[in-house]
């Protein structure tokens, strides 16, 4: 069996998992198609919505210490929950929150934990996970020893959403975990925010990006209107990131947030590796630029070679008129 740790933020589900569920069904086809179980931290309003919308079997971890994100109950009730399942791998998507708890349930478990895997492999010797290295310059093949379940995290954007193989709708089973009292270290606080209008560009469903095509910051209107007319977020790759353009937080990329929208809008930005990094997962790609041979062309879906300060505003005016 493969177990899915379903995230919640906010009492809602984060959509990276059912990325992480593409990737467990992925795993289950090379491994035999070994079932797939979905596990939700205490709430159970998620997961009678994951098992009414095609994920199969949905196991709630049931306990009032969960209502409210926190590593320590994290840790301990999935801790408790996992070993009494027959589970050869555990997965997750890779987001802030799993980097937090699960090497922590990994340790806990004296478990192996791959992280940040963006494809999955059989092979003579098993199953091959592999993982970025060196902010993407490199690519390592990884097969986990030890015993089970490995902890894997999937990159977001490296398995799409929209090819999860839809299970009739189940039943929700729960499973009481009781928590210790003194278990829990932590007070439960809001995500920390750099401003008010800080924003996860990991759910974003729309994105347009600006890059050093923009030349100075006074001409970041021109992309703000094209992100209104998509009702899109605006970001960046990082040189802009750099020089205060824009905000860190709205950062693409090895060294910023990765993303997976269903529509990315890439203005003037040329397609380092470490750009790339953090958007090849979007479902759409539009690219830009002006210089024909930039690398960006070469993962986009749509490429316009041409001086984006004539592009966009005539896209604004056509997208205006609808």
């Amino acid at each position: 069996m493969i177990a899915v740790i379903a995230e919640l933020a906010g009492g809602e589900l984060n959509r990276a998992t059912w990325e992480a569920l593409v990737a467990a069904q992925q795993l289950a086809a090379l491994t035999g198609g070994v079932p797939v179980r979905v596990l939700v931290p205490g709430n159970r309003a998620v997961a009678e919505t994951l098992a009414g919308s095609g994920a199969g079997e949905v196991l709630l971890v049931d306990s009032p210490a969960l209502e409210a994100y926190t590593p320590d109950a994290y840790t301990a009730a999935l801790a408790d929950v996992i070993q009494s399942l027959d589970a050869r791998f555990v997965m997750l998507a890779h987001t802030y929150q799993a980097r937090d708890y699960v090497p922590a349930l990994a340790a806990r478990l004296d478990r192996p934990l791959i992280a940040d895997v963006t494809r999955i492999a059989a092979g003579a010797d098993g199953v091959t996970f592999s993982r970025p290295m060196f902010q993407g310059k490199l690519s390592a093949d990884v097969r986990p020893t030890g015993g089970s379940p490995c902890f894997v995290t999937v990159q977001i954007g490296a398995f799409r959403a929209d090819q999860l193989q839809k299970a009739a709708a189940a039943a929700v089973t729960a499973r009481p975990v009781a928590i210790e009292a003194g278990t829990v270290r932590q007070v439960p606080e809001p995500p920390f925010r750099e401003a008010q209008r800080a924003v996860d560009l990991s759910q974003a469903a729309r994105i347009v990006a600006v890059g050093r095509g923009i030349k100075s910051k006074d001409q970041l209107p021109v992309a703000e209107s094209l992100a209104r007319a998509l009702g899109a977020e605006l970001a960046a790759s990082r040189p802009i990131c750099d020089s205060g353009w824009l905000p860190m937080e709205r950062q693409i990329g090895s060294s910023g947030q990765t993303v997976a929208p269903r529509l990315y809008v890439a203005l003037g930005i040329s397609g380092a590796i470490q750009h790339l990094v953090g958007m090849k997962g979007s479902r759409t790609i539009v690219a830009i630029n002006k210089d024909a041979d930039a690398p960006i062309f070469e993962v986009a879906d749509y490429g316009i070679v041409g001086d984006l300060f004539e592009i966009v505003p005539a896209l604004v005016a056509e997208l205006e008129k609808k």
